[in-house]
């Protein structure tokens, strides 16, 4: 049985470091962040809903090309954190879903081919993440400026997006982080705490986050490639 998949997009952050900009209309080849990242998220048949969080004022008028870009997608407020932000999108699913994935806004060059394989991972009842081995060596530092460790860069991966966990798992992940008062940057990281397992589904390179103005950069150059 194909399963109903709803996407969760926290898209409410500002980038600070993109001159306190909303990072998800950001410009990118002609088109938003956040419409890139749609585009491909709702190529997947699987996909019935996009829920995306935004900042109150996109939330209360959005854009045009925003409001008429799919009838899968609703529009939800987010809130100063990420974790608010998914949990208000959690309050908008829809009945009848099956598994949630969700998706950062400022993710743009997500690729069909990552989400069809998240999707069938996430199909099976596992909770999954993308993410790619780490290939610097990283030292934990003190306060002083000293190296206090250095862990084995073989077991660690950069978590990405798409993470996708079925549906009652994440509710149940998010209940209990409300009952505990933790906020989290990384659902896989509530999930696996609070709800059960998380498994790494590898991702792409150049599904990169754009964080800072050079990534814009790297992602207008990765688009020429393409």
């Amino acid at each position: 049985m194909t399963v109903r998949a709803a996407v969760i997009v926290p898209a409410a952050g500002i980038g600070r470091r993109m001159g306190s900009a909303s990072k998800a209309f950001l410009p990118l080849a002609g088109k938003p962040l956040l419409a890139h990242a749609l585009e491909t998220l709702l190529h997947d048949a699987r996909v019935v809903q996009a829920v995306v969080a935004l900042d109150p004022a996109h939330a209360a008028a959005p854009p045009a090309w925003l409001a008429q870009l799919d009838s899968r997608v609703r529009l939800v407020e987010g809130g100063t954190e990420r974790t608010e932000s998914v949990r208000n999108a959690l309050q908008a699913v829809a009945p009848g879903t099956d598994v949630v994935l969700i998706h950062d806004g400022a993710r743009p060059l997500v690729s069909r081919e990552l989400v069809r394989r998240v999707l069938d991972a996430v199909s099976e009842g596992r909770s999954v993440t993308a993410a790619i081995p780490l290939a610097d060596t990283v030292h934990e530092i003190g306060d002083d400026g000293r190296v206090l460790a250095t862990p084995d860069r073989s077991r660690l991966w950069r978590a990405q997006t798409p993470q996708a966990f079925p549906l009652d798992t994440l509710r149940a992940a998010y209940q209990q982080a409300a009952l505990a008062g933790i906020e989290a940057t990384d659902d896989a990281a509530l999930v696996a705490r609070f709800a059960g397992p998380v498994f790494v589904i590898e991702g792409d390179a150049g599904n990169l986050k754009i964080t800072v103005p050079d990534d814009l950069r790297v992602a207008h150059a990765l688009l020429a490639e393409a």
